[in-house]
This record gives C-alpha cells, structure tokens and sequence, in this order.
C-alpha cells in the first residue's frame, strides 16, 4: 500500500468534488425518502403476512 499516492488521490478527488444546488439536493433526498418508505412499506407487509400465517393476533 503506498501511502502518498493514496493520500494524493484521495486529495485530487475531493478538489473535484462541489457542493450540490438545491434543485439535485432535493431530488436526492427525495429519492433516498422514496427508497427509505418503500423498505418500511415491504418490512410491514412482511410482518403482517408472518402474523397472519402464525396465527398470532389478539
């Protein structure tokens, strides 16, 4: 492993790197929402199909 250049990599691409404008910020946090509702959504039809097959309830 060769530490400079590594380290001047790692320098090179954050000089490239740029602060995001509103417009892209919001659409990825709108799609990372989507993605997160979509995850919980699948985990609760999960869980209520396992209840139902286990007999479980009130």
């Amino acid at each position: 492993m060769d530490v400079p250049y590594d380290l001047t990599s790692y320098v090179r691409v954050l000089k490239m790197a740029t602060t995001p404008t509103r417009e892209e910020f919001l659409q990825v946090s709108k799609i990372a929402g989507a993605g997160i509702l979509l995850v919980g959504f699948l985990g609760f039809l999960i869980g209520v199909i396992m209840l139902l097959l286990t007999g479980g309830g009130i």
